[in-house]
């Protein structure tokens, strides 16, 4: 059993890397099998498909990552009957730096691996994610909607929609604003910091005034 087990966690941590690294589709299981040194079988045999074991990747943080969002904004709706939209954001921060407790860069590359399919389309993967874990996913747009009751309902999609977008871009390229940081700037920052400065930007985006067409102005 525990061969197995470390067969198991030795495809997934192979996969994540190769996966935050190259992409979904650009990741072959031929490449998984080379770097978990496994063989195909194996991968068959604990996941079935390509698909199963990207699930099963996501899976692994998501699985931590939702109940600590929602215990997060609970006590957060304890503690304020109406909660600015930068508290519901950064009741967010908690969750995603404890990642780091399931393994060493957890955080980042939780984010990458979310960013990666969204930016590839992974339409199975955005199904898994909606149909497991949409009591997360529901418990934040309420607490946005609570901050921001005058938003609609069409506006506010539109809104989360270019949020994610701006989350994807920002932890896509962390590697790279981290590195900007420190040799145009000086500046020692770190994955938390890199969250921490993208919240306040993403909340004022997502309470900005509504939009108005040109047949309305």
């Amino acid at each position: 059993m525990l061969a197995k087990a470390d067969t198991k966690n030795k495809i997934l941590d192979a996969a994540e890397r190769l996966f935050a690294e190259r992409g979904f589709a650009e990741t072959s299981l031929r490449a998984i099998t080379t770097k978990a040194d496994v063989n195909l079988a194996s991968v068959n045999y604990h996941y079935g498909s390509k698909k199963e074991l990207i699930r099963a990747v996501i899976a692994r943080y998501l699985d931590e990552f939702i109940p600590r969002v929602i215990s997060s904004l609970e006590q957060l709706h304890r503690d304020f009957e109406h909660p600015s939209l930068q508290q519901v954001f950064f009741a967010l921060v908690e969750p995603l730096l404890e990642l780091e407790q399931l393994k060493t860069g957890g955080t980042r590359n939780f984010l990458q691996l979310l960013s990666r399919g969204f930016i590839e389309n992974q339409g199975h993967l955005r199904w898994f994610i909606t149909n497991n874990y949409s009591h997360g996913l529901d418990a934040f747009v309420k607490s946005v909607a609570i901050a921001e009751p005058s938003i609609p309902r069409d506006e506010m999609f539109w809104r989360l929609h270019f949020t994610l977008g701006t989350v994807v871009f920002t932890m896509a390229s962390s590697e790279a604003l981290i590195s900007i940081a420190e040799n145009d700037f000086n500046e020692d920052i770190s994955i938390e910091d890199v969250i921490l400065r993208v919240i306040p930007y993403v909340a004022a985006g997502v309470a900005q005034q509504p939009f108005l067409s040109s047949q309305g102005q």
